[in-house]
């Protein structure tokens, strides 16, 4: 009768030691599960709906992916927001197999509003990873989808009117003249810039005035993990990029590793947040790794965000991360973050809040 004891109580403390590391010690060993930034719900129960008729994971997220693209969500995903500085909206996207471990990509790509679903065919039809710019929108008409398509909206020509109007303030652009209106842009004469252009203290400053233009609104991303129901992982990520833009720019969205990465031996991972300051850590890579080497998901996705905040105090991000077996938790650095989960254990979708 001790030994029963003794058991029962290694048993609970165990359980409340695993339910303090994540959301989903309750669904160990049960998919299909489908997780995405921010709560984009309509995203999460079509790539539900997808699975529950037989879908793969990598059909899935490019269902749910899609959903977000048609509805726009929050202006920053699919055509019709975002303008860059010429007051264009571009696409950039990606879809990873974590069983294959096969990506396919577009950025910065005009004239086709799909574009998960062309970066999908990229991935189905070419030995390549990543297609760009005009040339990835001729080859996704070739393969069939609807284009060429004026990707601006009356909403995000009228911003970039405004923008204008306001001397194209803010901008991306750094240590140029003239700063307070629009180009043409020249760099800074060679002995103004000095020597010191690369101190921290000039860092720090050039990272603090990024603030002021990048939120929630403007700089925002759906990525989205799925399990299915054969237990295989696929991830998906769709933007239209940082409002106002420099045209040609591309961000962390097709870029595996850091807007989202997969590998069905281990989990996924999913992100959101100023791109150009994310992709120099691929933090996705970081948390799927992490995972691997045993670290649960709420531990690796703090601790890559915080070797990002050890650099860039100010940058602002987000990252979820969900293992094979289901369990997830998210992390998140300058903003209040959210994350969208459905899940057998759930009648509908259910949204968790993540504080800095």
């Amino acid at each position: 009768m001790a030994i029963r004891n003794l058991l029962i109580t290694l048993l609970l403390l165990f359980t409340s030691f695993s339910m303090a590391l994540g959301h989903e010690v309750g669904n160990l060993g049960h998919y299909p599960v489908v997780v995405s930034t921010w709560p984009f719900v309509e995203a999460v129960r079509a790539a539900w709906r997808a699975i529950e008729s037989g879908f793969s994971a990598v059909d899935a997220v490019v269902e749910g992916c899609s959903a977000c693209e048609e509805l726009r969500c929050d202006g920053t995903v699919g055509p019709g927001g975002s303008p860059d500085e010429n007051g264009e909206t571009t696409l950039d996207a990606l879809v990873m197999n974590g069983a294959t471990m096969e990506v396919g990509a577009v950025a910065a790509m005009k004239y086709v509003k799909d574009g998960i679903k062309a970066a999908r065919l990229v991935m189905q039809h070419t030995g390549h990873t990543l297609l760009v710019g005009e040339q990835a929108s001729a080859f996704a008409i070739s393969m069939g989808l609807p284009g060429p398509t004026n990707l601006s909206s009356s909403e995000s020509v009228q911003k970039w009117s405004k923008w204008k109007e306001n001397r194209c303030q803010p901008n991306f652009w750094k240590n140029i003249v003239p700063v307070d209106s629009c180009g043409p842009y020249h760099p800074k004469d060679i002995a103004e810039l000095g020597k010191g252009t690369c101190s921290s203290a000039n860092l720090m400053a050039a990272v603090e005035s990024r603030s002021s233009h990048i939120g929630l609104h403007n700089h925002d991303t759906i990525s989205m993990a799925v399990i299915d129901k054969e237990g295989h992982i696929a991830v998906g990520t769709s933007t239209n990029g940082a409002t106002y833009k420099i045209p040609g720019r591309v961000g962390d969205g097709p870029i595996a590793g850091s807007s989202s990465y997969a590998d069905d031996e281990v989990g996924a991972c999913g992100a959101t947040g100023d791109g150009d300051i994310m992709m120099r850590f691929l933090p996705c890579y970081q948390v799927v790794e992490s995972m691997r080497l045993g670290m649960e998901p709420k531990l690796a996705a703090q601790d890559a965000i915080k070797r990002i905040a050890r650099k860039f105090p100010d940058f602002v991000g987000a990252v979820f991360a969900i293992n094979k077996n289901g369990l997830h938790a998210g992390a998140c650095h300058g903003w209040t973050f959210q994350y969208s989960v459905r899940s057998p254990e759930r009648e509908d979708v259910e949204v968790f809040t993540v504080f800095p």
